[in-house]
């Protein structure tokens, strides 16, 4: 089961990770979406397309645009449909 934790708590866990350039992304349905504030950011990669961003809060505490996702990825990067990556702090295990 690989797991997503910041500052002690679960943000998301799942055994259905894939897997794309060393980050683990995790099917929305796993994902504690609870501990996620929308984010106005946004970037553009050339292969996946545009990300749209969350914050990540826990027990008062916020982790700016730690969660990322692609809502609408290009045909090569459709595997990310529908699922989260994170950075910043949040660890990920297995």
């Amino acid at each position: 089961m690989t797991t997503a934790r910041w500052q002690g708590t679960i943000i998301a866990e799942s055994d259905e990770t894939t897997v794309v350039e060393a980050n683990h992304y995790f099917p929305l349905a796993s994902v504690r979406v609870e501990h996620l504030r929308p984010s106005d950011t946004t970037t553009v990669c050339p292969w996946k397309g545009t990300a749209g961003y969350w914050t990540v809060h826990v027990d008062g505490l916020s982790n700016p645009d730690a969660a990322w996702f692609y809502p609408d990825p290009t045909p090569e990067a459709d595997h990310v449909r529908d699922r989260v990556a994170f950075w910043r702090g949040v660890e990920i295990t297995d």
